[in-house]
C-alpha cells in the first residue's frame, strides 16, 4: 500500500507539471500564417513562451463571464517575472495605506525613508513629484508607466515581506514569491525593510514606521536554473547556469488573476480581492492605462518613453497607440524574458480582453550580457501576437456589447513648461 501511494503522489505531480494547453489558442495564432507566430509556437522548448487568452462575455446586466485559454502553461516552468512584480505592489501598497488613514495619512503623504543597516538607501526627496517629496501615489505612478525600479523598492520597504507573501498566499497564491528587491541584496538583506516617516508640510512627523524584519520561512525549494552561462558582476563568463533559485518567482495565472482581481473584482472570491476603496480602483485604472504624455509628474521624455512603450501587445514600430483603445497592464522584461499581463478596452468597437505572455528570447544561452533578441523576435512576436487576438477579438460574435463606462476616463496631454524631461530612468 506505501509503495502504491507513492506511485499516485508521483502521478499526481507529473500530471500536474505537464503545460497546459488549448488547441483552439494554437490554432487562433497559427492561422494568421505568420511566419515570426510560427517560429515562436512551434518551438515551446526554446522560446519558453506561456500564453494565457481571457475572452469575456457579458450578460444583458453586463455581468461579465470569463473563459480561459491556455498554451504552453506550467507552473513549474520558471521565467523571471522582472517588473510584473510591481503591479501586486502597487494594490499592495494601497491597500496598506487604507488601513493607516487612522494615523492621518494617505496615498499623497510625504514619505522619507531612513536608514538602520548599512545596505539601506536614505530618500527625503523626489524631484519628479509636484512636492519634491516621494509618497507612495508618486511611486505607484512611476512604477506603472515607466517601471521605475527604485519605485518599486520603496513599495517593498512600505509593505514589507512579510506582510507581502503572507497577504498574497492568504489570497490564494501559494507558490508565489516577492522576496527581493532591485538592489543587489542577499536574501537575509532583504528581510529587513528601512525606517519611513511621515511628515506634513513643514516636515513634521505625522507617523514613524520602524524597520521591520521578516521571520518567516521561505520556500526555495524548487531550483530554477536558466542558460548556459551568465556574465558576473566584473564582467567575466561564469561557464554554468545563472540561479533564480532565490529570485521572486509568479506564474503568467498568477498575473493574469491579480490584474483581474483589481479590473473585475467582484469577479474572484472575497478572499482573493485586495481591500481598496473607489478612489483606489480609480487610480489604478488611471496609471495602469495612461501615457508618459499624459503626465505633468514625472515629465518624461515621450521620444523616448512613447505611448506604447510599456503596452507590448500595441507596440508597433510607430509607437502609437488607437485612440480608441486603452490597456490596462503591466509589462516586465529582463534576462532575455519579456512579460505582459494586460486588459484591453476598445471603446469605439466595444470589444474587451485580458492577454498575458511571457517568452524568453536569448539565442546565445548566456545571461547577463545584453545580447537577447527583444527587437528582432521579443517585441515583434507580443506585438503579433497582441494584434492577432485583438482582431480574432474584434470579429468574434457576442450576444451582448460590454459596457465600458467604468474605464472610460479622462486624459489630458501634458502641459509645457520649462522644466528638463526624464530621459533616463532605472527600470
Amino acid at each position: 500500500m506505501r509503495y502504491l501511494n507513492i506511485f499516485f503522489v508521483l502521478l499526481a505531480i507529473q500530471a500536474f507539471s505537464q503545460p497546459r494547453t488549448n488547441p483552439e489558442l494554437r490554432d487562433i495564432i497559427l492561422k494568421t500564417g505568420d511566419p515570426l507566430l510560427r517560429e515562436v509556437i512551434n518551438h515551446p522548448e526554446v522560446y519558453r513562451y506561456q500564453l494565457v487568452y481571457t475572452r469575456i462575455d457579458r450578460n444583458k446586466h453586463n455581468k461579465p463571464s470569463f473563459h480561459h485559454y491556455y498554451l504552453n502553461v506550467d507552473s513549474l516552468a520558471y521565467f523571471n517575472p522582472a517588473s510584473t512584480v510591481k503591479m501586486p505592489l502597487a494594490f499592495l501598497s494601497l491597500e496598506k495605506m487604507n488601513k493607516l488613514k487612522s494615523k492621518g495619512i494617505d496615498m499623497n503623504t510625504k514619505m522619507e525613508f531612513d536608514s538602520s543597516r548599512n545596505w539601506h538607501r536614505k530618500l527625503y526627496h523626489d524631484s519628479t513629484s509636484e512636492s519634491g517629496k516621494p509618497s507612495i501615489a508618486h511611486f505607484i505612478k512611476k512604477a506603472l508607466l515607466v517601471s521605475d525600479n527604485d519605485a518599486y523598492n520603496r513599495m517593498y520597504q512600505f509593505v514589507g515581506p512579510k506582510a507581502t507573501n503572507r497577504k498574497l498566499h492568504n489570497m490564494g497564491y501559494p507558490d508565489l514569491r516577492i522576496s527581493r528587491q532591485f538592489m543587489g541584496l542577499t536574501v537575509d538583506q532583504n528581510r529587513y525593510t528601512n525606517p519611513i516617516r511621515f511628515v506634513d508640510t513643514t516636515g513634521g512627523l505625522i507617523y514613524l514606521q520602524p524597520e521591520e524584519y521578516n521571520p518567516d520561512e521561505i520556500d526555495f525549494s524548487h531550483i530554477n536554473k536558466v542558460g548556459k552561462g551568465y556574465m558576473d558582476a566584473r564582467d567575466s563568463l561564469i561557464n554554468e547556469p545563472i540561479d533564480f533559485t532565490y529570485a521572486n518567482n509568479v506564474t503568467v495565472a498568477h498575473l493574469q488573476k491579480l490584474l483581474q482581481s483589481v479590473i473585475f473584482p467582484e469577479s474572484v472570491p472575497r478572499k482573493s480581492r485586495f481591500e481598496l476603496g473607489a478612489e483606489d480602483y480609480s487610480f489604478l485604472y488611471r496609471y495602469l492605462s495612461q501615457y508618459p504624455s499624459e503626465t505633468d509628474y514625472p515629465k518624461y521624455d515621450t521620444s523616448k518613453f512613447y505611448d506604447s512603450y510599456v503596452k507590448f501587445f500595441f507596440r508597433d514600430s510607430k509607437h502609437k497607440m488607437p485612440p480608441y483603445v486603452r490597456v490596462f497592464n503591466k509589462v516586465g522584461w529582463a534576462y532575455g524574458c519579456l512579460t505582459d499581463v494586460s486588459y484591453v478596452a476598445d471603446f469605439k468597437n466595444q470589444v474587451e480582453f485580458m492577454l498575458t505572455a511571457t517568452i524568453y528570447v536569448n539565442a546565445d544561452g548566456i545571461l547577463n550580457d545584453d545580447k537577447y533578441e527583444y527587437e528582432s523576435i521579443g517585441w515583434p512576436f507580443m506585438y503579433k501576437l497582441g494584434q492577432t487576438i485583438y482582431l480574432h477579438e474584434l470579429q468574434r460574435p457576442r450576444m451582448h456589447r460590454p459596457d465600458l463606462s467604468n474605464f472610460r476616463m479622462e486624459y489630458k496631454r501634458r502641459a509645457t513648461d520649462a522644466r528638463p524631461v526624464i530621459a533616463e530612468v532605472d527600470n
